[in-house]
């Protein structure tokens, strides 16, 4: 485990202190931080997605159903 030196506003270390036991703080700020990342890896898988979207051809239905069909009668040759 890595020791960091932060600043946080004082209403939050407040809070923190307050709410939070002495030897459950830093398990406190990493789940904090960790749900942070997650939220933030999230966002970033999302819109590399909706990226990808705007550049690829969009398919109609009834194209979708062709492709289908055709990869299925490949399959059967």
């Amino acid at each position: 485990m890595a020791k960091l030196n932060v600043s946080i506003d004082d209403r939050l270390r407040d809070e923190l202190f307050k709410l939070v036991p002495p030897r459950r703080r830093s398990q406190v700020v990493n789940e904090a931080l960790e749900n942070e990342l997650r939220r933030r890896k999230r966002k970033h898988a999302t819109e590399a997605v909706h990226h990808l979207r705007k550049r690829s051809a969009t398919l109609s239905e009834k194209e979708i159903v062709e492709a289908v069909r055709r990869d299925r009668t490949r399959g059967e040759r």
